[in-house]
């Protein structure tokens, strides 16, 4: 399986592609979409949306997960960064992914082990995890952690449904 995490931004839209085999979580692809912060808004978010859309026709994954994002100190941020999660959420959506959203504690707890990691931390464990020959850099990072933490969430579950078939005698 094929899993597109994304770390959502108006200046850097993080991505992070991992294939999942079995136990095994091997990198596929990271970058950043980067805008231009004097662009209009509408700009920014139309070449986030066209570069998310390219890439998944290039690597067809069969999951999307995004990072939700909290950002209590500015408002205005706040709500800019909202439009840029609904783009990612939209590209995903039309291209008839299933879309799943953690939270940061949920992707660092994934990740490091500890929901309150730092961001170098992260990336650490994104190249350790991953086998990298480097760290990635932060926004794709965040976003190949956001893709690890589907990963893992998505094994549990289908273990627990397992478990809960069997328990039923299914």
């Amino acid at each position: 399986m094929i899993i597109l995490g994304i770390d959502p931004g108006t200046r850097a839209t993080g991505y992070g592609l991992i294939e999942q085999q079995g136990n095994r979580l091997l990198h596929v692809d990271n970058g950043a979409i980067m805008t231009r912060s004097g662009s209009p808004l509408a700009d920014r978010l139309a070449l986030i949306y066209t570069q998310l859309e390219e890439l998944i026709l290039k690597y067809q994954p069969d999951a999307m997960a995004v990072e939700q994002v909290f950002v209590a100190k500015n408002p205005a941020s706040a709500l800019k960064l909202g439009h840029a999660r609904g783009v990612a959420l939209l590209a995903g959506v039309k291209a008839g992914l299933p879309v799943s959203e953690y939270t940061a504690l949920q992707v660092k707890s994934a990740v490091v082990g500890y929901g309150r990691a730092a961001k170098t931390q992260v990336q650490q464990m994104t190249r350790t995890l991953l086998c990298l020959p480097e760290i990635a850099q932060e926004d794709a990072a965040d976003a190949l952690a956001v893709a690890i933490c589907h990963a893992h969430s998505h094994k549990f579950a289908a273990q627990t449904t397992r478990y809960s078939q069997i328990r039923k005698g299914r």
